[in-house]
């Protein structure tokens, strides 16, 4: 019997590419590079799995195309980039890259928050442009003592949680479920939803993002927040309300916002975000250092091989698929 085929449609490095032959026909886009949307139709249907990157979709009118297809491994904690009930009652296992990357992401978001806090990027400019012989830099404000937010408390959120106790800040925490173990070890302090805005100084979000989280955040939560409070976000851009968000911003209805993550990306430099004065933008680097990178692709790479020879992966969006495929089908009709 042969080996499996699946596609490489991320790059990765040596030793996972070694690991995939291994145990794989493995199939790349011509020249070896990321597949373009093109491609990506023309030779998906042509595999058993595919290792791509949650920011390639693979839409439902694809996958009807692919009937041999039965895994989908992202390198990233999102997928949002596949219509999951879809993709299970076609039989299709969605597998991500969740936990590997939690520190780097909390790191991240502490970063955001303290640059917020002490206006360093502005400061920095400050120091460049020659303007420190003109006068003082900006002042900013204390962090210890003040009370985070935290809306979504997964992984991540537990991370950032615990971050949160080195700078003495107060921390309340909303999620549609409570998680009583990590209250009761003083982790965090459950909060309903709208008193997470009203009373945090500093709000961060780690929601996944589907139609049930799309635009979670707009207009009446900014009017809920206090004019000096920030948001960061480093969990998906379309959480936010971005046209809300400038309006808010614009108005000093909130002090400022740090963002890794937008509605669009690339983010278009003549946009409104770009010319604001008190957001921070950043590229989507949340899980870009060079240990949690590796970590995240080994495990993409793990779950598919994995997957496509009937084993269950480690991380799993939809494991119904493999416990009971039938069921499975036959639940999402």
């Amino acid at each position: 019997m042969g080996k499996p085929r699946i596609l490489l449609a991320t790059i990765v490095p040596e030793h996972v590419r070694a690991l995939l032959d291994d145990a794989c026909e493995v199939v790349t886009a011509p020249g070896g590079a990321r597949p373009t949307a093109e491609q990506l139709a023309e030779l998906l249907p042509s595999v058993e799995g595919v290792l791509t990157t949650n920011q390639m979709a693979v839409p439902n009118a694809l996958i009807d195309r692919c009937p041999g297809l039965r895994v989908i491994a992202n390198n990233g904690v999102g997928y949002d980039n596949v219509d999951i009930p879809y993709a299970t009652s076609k039989g299709v296992l969605v597998c991500n890259t969740p936990g590997v990357l939690s520190g780097a992401v909390a790191d991240l978001t502490f970063s955001l928050l303290l640059d917020l806090a002490r206006h360093i990027p502005a400061n920095d400019r400050h120091v460049r442009s020659g303007n420190w012989t003109r006068g003082a830099g900006r002042i900013g404000v204390d962090v210890r003592g003040k009370t985070l937010g935290i809306i979504g408390f997964g992984r991540i959120g537990h991370v950032v949680a615990k971050t949160a106790q080195g700078f003495d800040l107060r921390v309340l925490y909303y999620d549609p479920v409570r998680d009583p173990a990590a209250e009761a070890a003083g982790l965090a302090t459950y909060a309903e939803r709208e008193s997470v805005f009203r009373e945090a100084d500093f709000l961060t979000v780690h929601c996944f993002l589907d139609e049930t989280t799309r635009h979670h955040i707009s207009t009446r939560e900014f009017g809920w927040m206090k004019r000096t409070a920030y948001l960061i976000n480093t969990s998906r851009g379309p959480v936010i309300d971005e046209e809300a968000l400038c309006a808010a911003l614009q108005a000093g209805e909130i002090a400022g916002a740090g963002l890794d993550v937008m509605e669009q990306e690339p983010l278009d430099p003549a946009g409104t975000l770009c010319s604001l004065e008190n957001v921070i933008l950043l590229p989507h680097v949340g899980s870009a250092t060079t240990e949690t990178r590796l970590a995240m692709i080994e495990l993409a790479a793990r779950n598919l091989v994995n997957a496509v020879h009937g084993r269950m992966p480690e991380a799993p969006v939809n494991p119904e698929v493999l416990r009971d495929p039938a069921s499975a089908r036959n639940a999402q009709r």
